[in-house]
């Protein structure tokens, strides 16, 4: 009966969190359907981020929110990873991305782009007193640092000479900088203004390099949204709200002023940019000051926490369930359905989780699946890992005498009843141990449902990390954490292995001696008799 509640309350949970993601896209002000804008918020400063507070803001937050008003509508934030923005769009997680996007022909040829709403350039920079670069040509035979998928990296490219070494995070970068492991990075104006510009030990160096538009991002088949958009982004421009914005960001430049045909001097002082470095770019804080620091982010933990063991528990479920079907098929099964499991465990284990759940979330919408992003890390985890286990339980029915079996058909048991009562609980205690083991596995691999836009344990680190500018305090918080949710399930299963190990099971039979199940002895009958 434990069990049963148990499983009723993990379901019950899990309807819960999907009933509660859903329940976000209610209707805007005036039954107008929300705005809903996707971006990737980890480490992503000055354009939407999460501040202290775990309040989210950015320039490009505020942008949408001043479109917004314009249209008459509420915006509703989603949050995807960078390489899942633009797959997001056509697979309807939301109506469009502003994430600092570049417009090049070769994305304009993937999704729509509104007018731009911000115009900036790449800017160099390197450790404090390098000598001045007077062109990209001074970077050959350079360790060059910069971002995946940016025009930075495209310019860098047409450099000959030019070591590139790319990047995720733009923390990592410039800290890569001070750390003597690339010479320089070249980045977006803001990445730089905010993430390097604070560094003491950091300096732009060189001219401003190329010129480069952001623009919102739309799926190809919402012209019309583009279009009111691009209406809204007009009135905001012309009304000064654009300059007030970009001004209170320190983003306001005389490159920006000229495409918008405004004046080049800010409207106001860059109050936001200055509360931005005093509260991130502390670099004399004490450890006393760092522990306190992490002490706001326990929310955060706690959901990341919870959506880890949630994603966990109900993944390794499904793999055992699907597991030992597939191994019972495989060992006992006509051969058609040994032939079909033996396919599905190669092609499984032969694939990268990752790509698995990529197809699950942005592949499947394409024939019309379109799964919530819980269940899709869930059925991901699960079908990955009901391979593997499936092999474990391989291994434990083979390891079963098959004089055991031909003693429980000479008993007249059938050859459900002889794996049901005889080989399946034998074969159980063998496997235990490396079930165990693939679960604590399991626990850390659920680190990859961030790609399909859930905030498990890891996405919980790296946005306290690209908050906090510091990956190593934070992350050895998150490594003790994911140890302290794991030892349980090691010590339950030790306490199942000594529980059902041969010499301490409770009949008192002695060793080698063979025990009918309870169905088949005779009434008044025990074993030995």
């Amino acid at each position: 009966m434990t069990k049963s509640r148990a499983l009723v309350w993990l379901v019950c949970l899990a309807l819960a969190t999907i009933v509660a993601d859903g329940a976000d896209g209610q209707e805007g002000a005036g039954g107008m359907p929300p705005l809903r804008w996707g971006a990737a918020v980890d480490s992503n400063a000055p354009y939407a981020f999460y501040g202290p507070g775990n309040i989210l803001e950015g320039f490009e937050y505020e942008i949408i929110h001043a479109i917004a008003k314009e249209m008459g509508r509420k915006p509703q934030f989603v949050s995807n990873s960078w390489d899942g923005l633009i797959p997001g769009l056509d697979r309807g997680l939301y109506d469009m991305v502003i994430c600092g996007i570049e417009i090049t022909p070769a994305k304009s040829a993937e999704v729509l782009f509104s007018n731009p709403y911000y115009v900036t350039y790449e800017q160099f920079v390197t450790a404090k007193g390098t000598p001045i670069l007077r062109s990209l040509d001074s970077m050959k035979g350079k360790k060059v640092g910069t971002l995946n998928h940016t025009s930075a990296m495209a310019m860098l490219e047409k450099v000959d000479g030019v070591e590139i070494k790319p990047y995720e995070e733009e923390i990592n970068a410039y800290n890569d900088i001070v750390n003597g492991r690339i010479f320089g990075v070249l980045l977006d104006f803001p990445i730089a203004k905010y993430y390097a510009q604070p560094n003491p030990e950091l300096e732009f160096n060189g001219p401003p390099f190329g010129q480069i538009t952001y623009g919102i991002a739309f799926s190809k088949s919402n012209q019309a949204l583009c279009d009111e958009v691009n209406q809204a982004i007009d009135r905001v421009i012309a009304s000064g709200e654009m300059r007030d914005i970009l001004s209170r960001w320190g983003l306001w430049t005389e490159m920006v002023a000229g495409a918008f045909k405004q004046p080049a001097a800010p409207s106001c002082p860059d109050s936001e940019y200055r509360d931005f470095v005093k509260s991130h770019h502390q670099y004399e804080k004490s450890l006393w000051d760092r522990i306190c620091g992490y002490a706001q982010f326990w929310p955060l933990l706690l959901r990341g926490s919870l959506m880890t063991l949630q994603v966990s528990i109900f993944g390794m479920t499904l793999a055992i369930a699907l597991g030992f079907s597939l191994a019972i098929l495989r060992v006992y099964g006509p051969w058609p359905l040994q032939v079909l499991s033996s396919i599905y465990i190669e092609i499984i284990r032969g694939t990268p989780l990752l790509v698995q759940l990529l197809i699950i979330f942005y592949g499947l919408p394409n024939i019309g699946i379109k799964l919530h992003p819980l269940v899709a890390g869930i059925l991901g985890l699960g079908l990955n890992y009901a391979a593997y286990e499936a092999e474990n339980y391989r291994a434990g029915l083979l390891a079963i005498p098959k004089g055991q079996m031909e003693a429980a058909m000479a008993l007249g048991m059938s050859h459900f009843q002889g794996l049901r009562y005889v080989v399946v609980p034998q074969s159980f205690r063998i496997v235990l141990p490396p079930v165990t083991n693939d679960f604590i596995s399991l626990l850390k691999d659920s680190s990859l449902v961030s790609m399909v836009t859930l905030l498990d344990l890891t996405g919980a680190y790296n946005r306290i990390a690209t908050q906090t500018f510091d990956y190593f305090g934070s992350g050895l918080l998150v490594a003790a954490i994911y140890l302290l949710i794991g030892l349980p399930f090691v010590r339950l299963a030790r306490w199942a292995e000594s529980t059902m190990a041969v010499d301490h099971r409770k009949s008192g039979n002695r060793p080698g001696r063979f025990s009918l199940p309870v169905p088949f002895r005779k009434k008044g009958e025990t074993n030995g008799n």
